[in-house]
């Protein structure tokens, strides 16, 4: 027998935690979050979880308060006795510290893996993980959702010709060739070298796009410097349009400003970060759908790979 479902959204993702629990045909769980004047966070529960199937939904972008505010969710339902405690984070914050690639510095995605296990949890449900080696870090199961579950049908609606899809990044090659491979038509990578964080030196276009209407392919954006000189080498080349679907919209600094004055068609996001500010050129698509569809399968212990498209 099924243990009963309920779901509960911190801060950071309360609006889309309340479309996923609006597509999962269920209300959100009540809970406050509480502070001190110094700052410190309290989440509190205000109904019983005591042995029922809980979903914690928050992203856990900058401040670190969000993964804070996480971990003390996590914390409180095991103490109130919830039998099982799923995670379900959007986008993964310092996903892109996964390695060392200089000396002396972190592996911070690995010591959020090993904050969660610490807390508590029992199952993550997260979407396009900057590097999907990442899952490793976890020693619990991960359910690893594409947004090109959402990003495909869009894309066929627009029913661009000459379609060429592109890699921002040499990261972003495996993302772009899916992509490539699902409408059978050719890619092009955008070879960048950088300075320093946030800041790049150059960036080579590897492929013929003239005449193309180009779609670039990244699991996040920023500053927004990659992809907007990327579009301006892109038209460079003789590109007819150059849009972009990336899945996070981090959109720090003065980013809006850079995608506003860029030549791209448009910057198509998910919902997995709210967005700051309104603008023209940024389409949002909600991902909720997706995520109610995987909480579905997971407590009732259906496949979760029969929601990717690609």
């Amino acid at each position: 027998m099924l243990s009963s479902v309920k779901l509960f959204a911190g801060t950071a993702s309360r609006e889309l935690g309340e479309r996923i629990s609006l597509a999962y045909g269920q209300s959100l769980g009540n809970l406050t979050i509480e502070k001190f004047s110094d700052g410190e966070i309290c989440p509190i529960f205000h109904e019983s979880v005591r042995g029922v199937q809980l979903y914690l939904i928050q992203s856990t972008f900058p401040p670190a308060d969000n993964l804070m505010e996480l971990l003390l969710m996590i914390d409180a339902a095991r103490r109130a006795s919830a039998h099982h405690v799923t995670v379900v984070i959007p986008y993964y914050g310092y996903a892109r510290q996964d390695r060392k690639d200089k000396p002396r510095v972190p592996i911070a995605a690995k010591l959020n893996a090993n904050l969660l296990s610490a807390a508590g949890v029992d199952r993550l449900i997260t979407c396009d993980l900057h590097a999907g080696q990442i899952q490793g870090f976890f020693d619990f199961p991960v359910d690893h959702l594409d947004s090109s579950t959402v990003f495909i049908p869009y894309i066929k609606s627009l029913k661009l010709e000459n379609l060429v899809f592109a890699a921002p990044d040499v990261g972003s090659v495996s993302r772009a060739r899916s992509y490539a491979k699902h409408f059978e038509v050719a890619m092009v990578i955008c070879d960048k070298h950088r300075k320093k964080a946030n800041e790049i030196a150059s960036i080579q276009i590897i492929g013929e796009v003239k005449d193309a209407n180009v779609v670039l392919v990244d699991d996040m954006i920023d500053t927004g410097g990659t992809l907007c000189r990327a579009v301006e080498m892109l038209k460079e080349k003789g590109a007819r349009s150059v849009r972009a679907v990336c899945t996070h919209p981090l959109l720090s600094g003065n980013a809006y400003e850079k995608i506003n004055a860029s030549v791209v068609e448009e910057v198509v996001v998910t919902d997995t970060i709210p967005l700051k500010e309104e603008t023209t050129k940024i389409k949002v698509l909600s991902i909720a759908e997706l995520f109610a569809a995987a909480i579905k399968n997971v407590h009732e212990r259906e496949s979760i790979s029969s929601l990717f498209i690609i």
